[in-house]
């Protein structure tokens, strides 16, 4: 039989999940007077912490009259997991001042909080502090530097400190690699990994880890097959976390056939890396693929978090396909997520490209609370479906409910005037948006302006519009002009247009099938047929496809 005081000593060294659970442990610990023992305090403050209350855990370190290093270290951390980096500085502060000694794991948590707060001049105040109480050369101590210099960009300050270790661990090497890819150094932190391995330190999924969540884009998919085989080489390819982040790196450089490959030889892949996967699907186009995983993944007893849920919604607007969205919208009542704005507002997009515009409107009726992403989908939504004045008076309703409205707002806005052919509204949005709102057009904005002059034979206009931004101009927008010029036969304003187009972007075949037509539809035969011609060989424009079913709701 375990004793009472041993009992609270297991439960309180274990992570507590439940809330109600910890607060009947602090309640014992009450009753039997240990609540002021420095130990049982700072495990219910890790508790307390570990579930998010924080008030919670700094009542108990304030009725705490004893305190030790660890207590102190305890609530710094707790401070800093919850993301109040000032509070946690500030106590800091008041240890010093309280004549208590910080270790090395009170420096390393308030080193942490100083780069994540981007305090500059407290981090350099820190890192004087444990030089003067004989820490400057601790491992733990100078891992965190490394990284927290390198956080807030100082790649040069976090060489440095390495530079100062006689002989730096594998910590310290993970550390500065890090910094060196987090900083865009990639040559420099590949070298860095090279005289790890000179000096006779193996590589772990750390280190993998710090270099491969730097390649962002396919044009480093040759440094990625090379820590693929690295990996390989040393056996990490079957940890979860290193498999997870090769699943994620062949996703971004759009190598979809490497990173199923990889997900297959995952023995229990987690939730992070199943979304990684149906998320790369859906965003190369591979719908179909991303529901079919999505299914998949709800066989294995996985919980698909919201944002899952909103790629799969995102994946299923684009199939036009509304059988699946309904089974979506289904789960997500059964498992209480309709309250989710990012999983209504998905719900209400996929229902309108569905074309189901009274579904998407109720299930924005029927949102508990509504923030602009979800005021964004509604009047997106309006706007597609031609209904310009209720996409308006939604608009009016963002204002009234003192909501600030973003891009995306008058993004969805100008859709809707397009759709609509209301030039005049256009202008006036698009003035409102730049001069009320301070917010600077992208180039979706353009690509609406520029459809929705050109649309209403305003060709000059948009022309000028597009002369007015600075080179090189995004082919989008003067694809749009394009496309009108095609609607109207102006063929001298559509050469001008696609000339420009080519000089940026000389292997686009689609813009010159589209001049090639312009040329046609004005009589101007040899010319369609020299470009025709040099088209001859490339890219096949893709014949058109309908993923329109048939729905009967």
């Amino acid at each position: 039989m375990l004793t009472q005081f041993q009992w609270l000593h297991s439960e309180l060294t274990n992570v507590c999940k439940s809330l109600f659970r910890v607060k009947q442990l602090h309640a014992c610990l009450l009753k039997t007077h240990l609540s002021q023992d420095p130990f049982y305090a700072t495990q219910i403050i890790r508790l307390y912490a570990f579930n998010n209350h924080i008030n919670y855990a700094y009542h108990v370190f304030d009725k705490t009259s004893t305190r030790s290093v660890y207590l102190w270290n305890s609530m710094i951390r707790a401070f800093a997991k919850t993301q109040r980096f000032s509070n946690a500085i500030s106590l800091f502060r008041t240890m010093l001042e309280a004549d208590i000694r910080p270790d090395n794991y009170s420096y390393a948590c308030v080193i942490r909080a100083c780069s994540e707060n981007f305090d500059f001049g407290m981090l350099r105040v820190v890192h004087g502090s444990a030089v003067s109480a004989g820490l400057g050369l601790d491992p733990i101590c100078c891992s965190a530097l490394v990284s927290a210099y390198a956080k807030v960009g100082l790649v040069n300050e976090a060489c440095r400190v390495f530079n100062g270790i006689d002989e730096p661990d594998l910590v310290l090497w993970n550390s500065l690699i890090s910094a060196y890819v987090f900083s865009g150094m990639w040559d420099i932190g590949i070298q860095m990994l090279s005289s790890m391995r000179i000096s006779g330190k193996k590589p772990d999924g750390f280190t993998l880890a710090g270099l491969l969540v730097g390649i962002a884009d396919s044009s480093l998919l040759s440094i990625g097959q090379g820590l693929h085989g690295l990996s390989q080489k040393n056996g990490l390819d079957s940890d979860s976390h290193v498999g997870s982040l090769l699943v994620s790196m062949y996703l971004r450089c759009k190598c979809m056939d490497s990173a199923y490959r990889v997900f297959c030889c995952i023995f229990n892949p987690d939730l992070v890396t199943w979304s990684a996967l149906i998320a790369g699907y859906s965003q190369c186009g591979e719908y179909k693929k991303a529901l079919l995983f999505f299914k998949k993944l709800n066989t294995e007893s996985k919980k698909p978090d919201s944002v899952l849920i909103a790629t799969v919604l995102a994946s299923i607007a684009q199939t036009a396909n509304v059988v699946p969205g309904c089974e979506v919208h289904g789960y997500v009542l059964r498992h209480g997520l309709e309250s989710d704005v990012k999983v209504s507002s998905a719900l209400i997009d996929m229902y309108s490209k569905c074309g189901f515009l009274n579904l998407g409107t109720r299930v924005f009726k029927m949102m508990p609370e509504r923030n602009i992403i979800s005021y964004n989908s509604i009047v997106l939504a309006l706007g597609l479906h031609g209904c310009a004045s209720e996409a308006f008076l939604m608009f009016n309703e963002i204002l009234e409910k003192g909501l600030v409205p973003d891009e995306a707002t008058f993004s969805a806005l100008l859709c809707a005037c397009c759709h609509a052919g209301l030039v005049k509204d256009g202008r006036e949005i698009f003035r409102r948006m730049k001069d009320e709102f301070n917010i600077e057009a992208r180039p979706e904005h353009y690509v609406y302006m520029v459809k929705l002059l050109g649309s209403a034979g305003e060709l000059e206009e948009a022309h000028y519009l597009t002369r007015s931004l600075p080179e090189p101009v995004d082919k989008a927008i003067l694809g749009a002009l394009l496309s009108c010029c095609d609607s109207y036969g102006n063929s001298e304003l559509a050469e001008t247009i696609a000339q420009q187009i080519f000089k940026s972007n000389p292997a686009d075949n689609v813009y010159k099938v589209m001049l090639s037509n312009i040329y046609a539809g004005d009589g101007r035969w040899d010319d369609a047929k020299k470009l025709r011609d040099k088209i001859t060989g490339g890219p096949k424009k893709m014949p058109g496809v309908s993923w329109i079913e048939g729905n009967y709701y």
